[in-house]
């Protein structure tokens, strides 16, 4: 009886300790990289942007001043988007001078005579508003255009001289203006195509200590005859104008 009863005892603390051994012991585990964020953070981390962010319905549904902003912009015609053209100034054109120049004494001109060496030439126009050259002698010259002094020369030289000349005149030195008054250096100046009132007084040697500044009197003479206006400084000017710079009284 007693080995029976020792027997089992053997057996139960058999199974007891192979029980033991199959157990395991709690084992301690790091917490994962989103439960850490979320200690420190309060919520997970996300790789991917485009999770982290609301949907383009929840921001419509969500109102507030994000949804007022997104209206607005659906609203807006998309052409007030385009950008404004670009407006810039135009640039003030110089004065041109005029084609059909009148000739008169002072000019300088350049004769070209096709094939006739011994008639091309500069020839300059005398106080009696002419030119003399070889063969023909004395051509008026005032008043007319270049082109109407080669048709002159032409009409001339086919007279007896040349059976088809060709002819042709071009302004070699412009005839000189005229600058008076109050300014540094008053006298005669050459003339420059394209000039004003203004770089004519420049060339002078500028406005004298007393002299005004904003207007003078000009003196123009063309085929209708002499005229005289006050005008501006930025007025354009021709060969053989004077200029009258005036004396202010205070």
């Amino acid at each position: 009886m007693r080995g029976v009863n020792a027997l089992i005892v053997c057996l139960l603390a058999g199974l007891a300790l192979s029980g033991c051994m199959h157990s395991t012991a709690p084992v301690a585990t790091a917490p994962a990289q989103s439960d850490l964020d979320a200690m420190a953070y309060g919520q997970p981390y996300r790789s991917d942007p485009a999770a982290a962010l609301p949907s383009r319905s929840a921001v419509a549904d969500s109102g507030g001043a994000i949804s007022a902003l997104r209206s607005s912009f659906a609203a807006s015609p998309r052409a007030s988007y385009a950008p404004a053209p670009a407006v810039y100034a135009a640039a003030a054109m110089p004065a041109v001078h005029d084609r059909a120049y009148r000739l008169d004494a002072g000019d300088k001109l350049r004769v070209v005579v096709f094939g006739q060496e011994g008639l091309t030439n500069t020839y300059a126009i005398d106080a009696g508003g002419a030119i003399t050259m070889p063969l023909i002698g004395a051509v008026p010259a005032r008043g007319r255009t270049p082109a109407g002094l080669a048709a002159e020369i032409s009409g001339k030289l086919r007279n007896g001289y040349i059976r088809e000349p060709s002819v042709a005149v071009e302004i070699e030195t412009y005839r000189p203006f005229f600058i008076l008054g109050e300014v540094a250096a008053p006298g005669q100046y050459p003339y420059v195509p394209n000039m004003s009132v203004e770089s004519a007084v420049a060339i002078a040697g500028g406005f004298a200590p007393r002299a005004q500044r904003d207007r003078v009197t000009l003196t123009h003479t063309d085929h209708s005859g002499p005229s005289r206006a006050v005008v501006p400084l930025g007025t354009p000017l021709s060969p053989g104008d004077t200029i009258l710079v005036g004396e202010r009284w205070f």
